[in-house]
């Protein structure tokens, strides 16, 4: 499924960049920020790392103290502004396009960026071109096969400022299985991981009696097949070769 756009993605993030982190330091987004951020930390220490769309920094500036080296690019200077603030090594740039040059990076990662691009290939293509041989890289696609999907569906577009919602930027929506066929030739795929794999709505992680429940069971099945591939966020892990 993918929505066509009416804003650039340059202009839409800006938009949405006074409300990015709005609610993401408790519940639900929180939760999908630590999973995330667990996942790439454990690999950071000495490396060079590169996050592809770091918007205002709120993971990189937990990964920047584990690395040798952590950088970040992101298209909008809307969220590069608040990045910088945090004192994060950020410059403008594109998914396709990565103001890098060849073999940079031990470690590269995006996460809620790949849907939005539409020359997918090109932009995992440009991650390989940056990344160092034996160096790795998690790549977070949307995934159609699973209760986010779903919720989306039935809810509609999200607003993301007051004059924008989500249905205006180009999102596309993949099949687990699809996801592999992006890929160049020289990365290889180590695992795959699913976040949001349990949550039907954010609202639960608002409820006390249901909030620890669902939190020990997006940890649980974040890296355990089959639940993996229902999470609503698929996240490949991928090394080049």
């Amino acid at each position: 499924m993918a929505n066509h756009a009416r804003l650039d993605n340059e202009t839409y993030y800006d938009k949405f960049a006074h409300w990015y982190e709005r609610g993401r330091d408790e519940g639900y987004h929180k939760l999908v920020d630590d999973l995330s951020v667990d996942m790439v930390a454990a690999h950071c220490a000495g490396r060079d790392v590169l996050e592809v769309g770091c918007g205002t920094g709120a993971l990189l500036r937990r990964i920047d103290p584990l690395a040798k080296r952590a950088v970040g690019v992101d298209i909008s200077l809307g969220m590069l502004r608040q990045a910088a603030e945090r004192g994060l090594c950020c410059v403008q740039g594109t998914a396709t396009e990565l103001p890098f040059t060849d073999l940079s990076f031990d470690i590269v990662y995006s996460f809620k960026v790949l849907a939005h691009v539409q020359e997918i290939e090109r932009a995992l293509a440009e991650v390989a071109r940056v990344l160092r041989p034996g160096g790795r890289a998690f790549l977070e696609f949307y995934n159609q096969r699973s209760l986010r999907f779903l919720a989306k569906k039935l809810a509609g577009p999200g607003k993301v400022a007051l004059d924008t919602h989500e249905g205006e930027v180009f999102t596309r929506w993949d099949k687990p299985g699809d996801c592999a066929g992006y890929l160049p030739s020289n990365l290889k795929i180590v695992a795959a991981h699913g976040l949001r794999i349990f949550t039907p709505s954010a609202f639960v992680h608002r409820i006390p009696l249901l909030a620890g429940t669902f939190r020990r069971a997006e940890w649980f099945g974040r890296s355990r097949r089959p639940f993996s591939s229902l999470g609503g966020f698929y996240v490949l892990e991928v090394e080049k070769a």
